[in-house]
């Protein structure tokens, strides 16, 4: 380092989806999408299971890979303008579903004299608006090329997405004198390790199966802030609960115990 340059400073890069926002980004993108005609009602109804599975273990780059290539399918050809337009209705949808203990660590950070991150694979226009709105110091995203105004399909710069996303924020560090061994990322998914390997505090947050594995493994930080998995599972053991509560019923009626209720007998409305 020079002389009378500054001294490197730590940093925090944080994921979005399911790491900051509870479930997908992209839900309330291809939703604001289906709003302004761009896709199908029966294209949302896919999606919004594919939220669901999303919110419920984490992302695959299978899933990844089609849905980039879904939306660089939708957006080729249109102008820019009209996407721009759709960001209301999108952060209408997203804000509403950030995670407060995330933004409580992240202010913390920047109390402790550190820079904030957004760093997703959604798109550098979301990532970027967020973090002026969350007062963050910055954002690293998918950048889309345009060309006379319009997308064009094809990425301008790399993919954020796996080794893609370190790749960035290794270029964000050096050209912002940031000591990334004193720097924290947080995650869901085990295909932000390389992210979470570049940092020396990697911290894993709702993590799929492999990350939290991998975090047990490397004795690192675990946060959890999910509930509808949980809600899910209680959800489907008091349904258990009531089918095997019925079939006892049905079992003692037919040995001549109890005789069960006659339809008529459970509307509460009708006269005794």
């Amino acid at each position: 380092m020079g002389e009378g340059a500054s001294s490197p400073t730590a940093a925090v890069f944080l994921d979005l989806d399911r790491t900051l926002v509870a479930g997908s980004s992209g839900f309330y993108w291809a939703r604001a999408a289906m709003d302004a005609g761009v896709i199908s009602r029966r294209r949302m109804a896919r999606i919004v299971f594919q939220n669901l599975e999303f919110r419920l273990r984490g992302s695959t780059d299978e899933g990844t890979e089609k849905m980039r290539e879904e939306i660089s399918a939708m957006v080729a050809g249109r102008r820019q303008t009209d996407l721009s337009r759709m960001m209301p209705e999108v952060l209408a949808g997203v804000l509403p579903r950030l995670y407060p203990q995330m933004l409580k660590i992240a202010y913390g950070h920047q109390d402790a004299g550190r820079r904030v991150y957004i760093a997703t694979a959604s798109s550098q226009a979301l990532a970027d608006i967020l973090s002026d709105i969350l007062g963050f110091d910055g954002g690293i995203g998918q950048v889309s090329e345009v060309v006379d105004g319009r997308f064009t399909g094809r990425d301008a710069d790399t993919f954020t997405y796996r080794d893609g996303k370190a790749e960035r924020i290794g270029k964000l560090a050096d050209a912002e004198g940031i000591d990334l061994s004193a720097s924290w990322a947080y995650s869901d998914s085990e295909s932000d390790l390389p992210m979470l390997r570049l940092v020396g505090h990697p911290v894993a947050v709702n993590p799929d199966r492999e990350l939290e594995r991998v975090a047990a493994e490397e004795g690192w930080e675990v946060l959890r802030f999910e509930q509808l998995g949980r809600k899910l599972m209680a959800f489907g053991a008091l349904v258990l609960m009531g089918l095997v509560g019925t079939a006892g019923r049905t079992v003692v009626a037919r040995r001549g115990g109890i005789p069960p209720a006659s339809p008529r007998s459970r509307l509460p409305w009708r006269g005794r």
